[in-house]
């Protein structure tokens, strides 16, 4: 092989549609990816009933549609097909089980060096390119919160990576603590499966159809976010009700506005809310504490449970292992730089996937990236 002008770190999707593109343009790269296979998060760490929250459209890699007889929103079975499609079409070749753990810019050599430890091996290999592309995503590292007697919780306790649905659940107390889209819709499974739910919601949200969504990505089109904003909120409430005394907060900004300044985004309803309406499924203030299987809620008021599903989200790792970068990621591994200008830092260094606007943000960074990279040789 040819001395590799990239360096890309993921195979998720993110690095999938970067490596695709650089073939496309005969530019040669490797691609280190941790686990043993790519888009291990959607392979081997997502739910039974995951669907893209999107329209097709926007959800397609580069260069390739989805088939035309997949339904609009995809399920995951048929979003993973597209991809083996999508790595066999390209002809991808990622590296498994390579773990980066430093990367810094030579400037004598204007070469990025990047060592990563082999899985299999235990051995630290070593590899250097003019630029270097951090694709290992929003979803690095699992995150649970540390809270006062959690190690002594008597039963069994998971993070939604772990999830894949709620069958072995029926009759038992769960709770869900987070209410993302992960655990709005993994609380929903679990209540279908006959569980008690219950989901604690600590911040207020924002809860939307997909039409409401699909109407307000074209509506953005034309309108101003503060406008499309107000359309959202009205529509919620004519389709939700007042879901306060259900325990559901709305927040004061707006759906489109909290999704671009923190990368938060509003809740996709899939049957969740009508379940909660009709009690099957408990709303929880924020959770404090625990002491055995006994779980202390804000409000002073305990329940006992069997298993808790954190649905707390993911840390980046960016920081512990690119190092001499103080312009393009920040400490949580996010990028300074605004929208549009996030995806390109200094000296070679870029980063895909991480402008909080999903497989469409990701399919435009790595075309983004690529084109850049064409530029400069």
């Amino acid at each position: 092989m040819q001395d590799p002008v990239a360096i890309i770190v993921g195979a998720g999707p993110s690095g999938l549609a970067t490596s695709a593109c650089l073939n496309q343009h005969s530019i040669p790269h490797i691609l280190l990816e941790r686990e043993d296979c790519y888009a291990s998060l959607w392979k081997k760490y997502s739910y039974d009933r995951l669907r893209l929250h999107l329209r097709k459209q926007f959800c397609e890699l580069p260069r390739m549609s989805f088939p035309d007889s997949y339904p609009t929103y995809v399920p995951k079975d048929q979003f993973l097909q597209y991809l083996d499609d999508y790595v066999s079409h390209f002809k991808i070749s990622p590296m498994y089980q390579r773990s980066v753990e430093f990367a810094s810019f030579d400037e004598e050599a204007k070469k990025w060096n990047v060592k990563a430890r082999n899985v299999s091996s235990g051995e630290i290999e070593e590899y250097s390119a003019r630029f270097l592309v951090v694709a290992s995503g929003e979803t690095s590292n699992p995150f649970i919160p540390e809270f006062e007697g959690l190690n002594t919780f008597t039963g069994e306790v998971l993070h939604s990576t772990e999830f894949k649905n709620g069958k072995t659940y029926c009759d038992n107390n769960v709770l869900v603590v987070g209410s993302g889209n992960s655990g709005m819709e993994i609380a929903l499974d679990l209540a279908n499966h006959g569980a008690r739910t219950s989901i604690a919601i600590r911040s207020p949200i924002h809860i939307l159809s997909r039409e409401m969504v699909y109407l307000g990505l074209n509506m953005l089109k034309y309108f101003s976010c503060g406008m499309v904003d107000k359309v959202m909120v009205m529509l919620s409430k004519l389709v939700y009700g007042d879901l306060s005394k259900h325990g559901i907060r709305r927040p004061k900004e707006g759906p489109f506005f909290m999704k671009v300044a923190y990368g938060k985004y509003p809740v996709f309803d899939v049957g969740t809310c009508n379940k909660i309406k009709s009690g099957e499924i408990q709303v929880l203030p924020a959770l404090e504490s625990l002491r055995g299987n006994e779980v202390v809620f804000e409000n002073g008021k305990s329940h006992p449970f069997d298993t808790i599903v954190f649905c707390t989200g993911f840390e980046r790792s960016t920081n512990k292992w690119l190092k001499g970068d103080d312009y393009l990621l920040n400490e949580d591994g996010i990028p300074k730089p605004s929208y549009p200008n996030h995806w390109k830092g200094k000296d070679g260094l870029y980063c895909i996937g991480l402008s909080r606007r999903g497989l469409y943000g990701a399919s435009a960074d790595a075309q983004n990236v690529v084109n850049d990279i064409k530029a400069l040789i």
